[in-house]
């Protein structure tokens, strides 16, 4: 009861990071053998997907006053984010591996408003019941906002593979995912500039979010290359071809903005390496946003034809491969000491709401 009693959403980044992997497995050519790696992990994701889910659901219905308290954790309800992401590597891997579009499109469905409802519900939640201040933002923020464009980039991928109007309406609804979360993801990325410079690196509990920041870009990359690609055959005309093209050059833009991001969070993370960092499950944050950037970077080399976008791929996944099975050992010595079990928004007390009317 203990488990169920201090479940939160954070342990759903472990299904993210392991099925971004299961994934970029899955479409690499070479060496032999990784595509059934890919398939493999892909399975183990589904079960602990399912696991996770249970044990958060057992605790919204045995805890539910506990539970109801995420809402007022400035930090916990990011994590809300993670369980749509987590769903879509499944829906993603169910295209990829199992082929099986009959399944993959109604998962895409309850994928896309999961992404819609937390992206709304967690920021009002910010606004009415949580209090702020910059010097203690970080990433995390964009977690709940990010959502919805992972799911942009799902219906990129199961788009193609539809016929008449289901196509139509999958693509152009992915094209409104994604407008419903990257230019407020592009937003806070200004404000976490500005934070950073003004009061430094965040805590060291808080030193892996700096790679957050490359996801929203990793992800609004690969999910316009996507939605481009499908575009000329299924919008047709000169729609068709103006998207495509405003894919390849918004993708190339916010792929080269994720580098640079990418780049500082490594510089950030190694000015952290003089002190010890506690582990804790932020650490995944080092697997998802590098995995779709990976993602991006492939997508970029197949549609420009330039070998250095895959090669850069190939590398970096193979970062990421690494960057998992350390992350995932320690998780897994977490979880069997029970360590890593712990809400802190059973202890938090929030502050005063805010008023919604000045006072007089």
């Amino acid at each position: 009861m203990h488990i169920i009693r201090h479940f939160t959403p954070n342990w759903f980044a472990v299904t993210m990071g392991t099925g971004i992997l299961a994934l970029l497995l899955g479409q690499l050519p070479w060496p032999v053998g990784l595509h059934a790696a890919g398939l493999a992990l892909w399975r183990v994701n589904i079960a602990l997907f399912a696991l996770f889910s249970l044990l958060y659901a057992a605790r919204w219905a045995i805890y539910p006053r506990q539970a109801m308290r995420i809402f007022s954790h400035p930090v916990m309800p990011m994590f809300l984010g993670c369980i749509p992401m987590g769903l879509a590597t499944i829906l993603n891997g169910t295209i990829m591996f199992a082929h099986d579009y009959g399944m993959a499109l109604p998962l895409w469905y309850v994928d896309a408003g999961l992404s819609v409802l937390v992206g709304l519900v967690v920021p009002l939640a910010m606004i009415l019941r949580q209090s702020h201040r910059l010097e203690q933002m970080t990433a995390v923020w964009l977690l709940p906002i990010v959502a919805s464009e992972v799911a942009a980039a799902s219906a990129g991928q199961l788009a193609p593979h539809l016929a008449g109007p289901a196509a139509l309406e999958v693509l152009l609804a992915g094209y409104g995912l994604w407008a419903l979360s990257v230019p407020l993801a592009l937003s806070v990325l200004v404000i976490l500039f500005l934070r950073l410079v003004l009061h430094k690196l965040p805590h060291e509990d808080m030193a892996v979010s700096g790679w957050l920041a490359v996801g929203p870009l990793g992800t609004g990359a690969l999910a316009l290359l996507l939605l481009g690609r499908d575009a000329p055959a299924i919008l047709g005309g000169d729609a068709g071809v103006a998207a495509h093209g405003l894919g390849l050059i918004g993708g190339l833009l916010l792929w080269a903005y994720g580098a640079w991001w990418l780049l500082m969070a490594v510089a950030m993370t190694c000015a952290y390496l003089p002190r010890r960092l506690p582990f804790n499950m932020g650490w995944w944050g080092f697997t998802f946003p590098l995995g779709v950037f990976c993602s991006a970077s492939f997508a970029l080399g197949a549609q420009t034809g330039l070998g250095i976008f895959f090669t850069l791929g190939v590398a970096l996944t193979a970062l990421l491969g690494v960057l998992w099975l350390l992350v995932g050992l320690r998780t897994l010595q977490g979880a069997l000491s029970g360590a890593l079990f712990f809400s802190p928004c059973i202890s938090h007390k929030p502050e005063a709401a805010p008023q919604l009317v000045p006072a007089r």
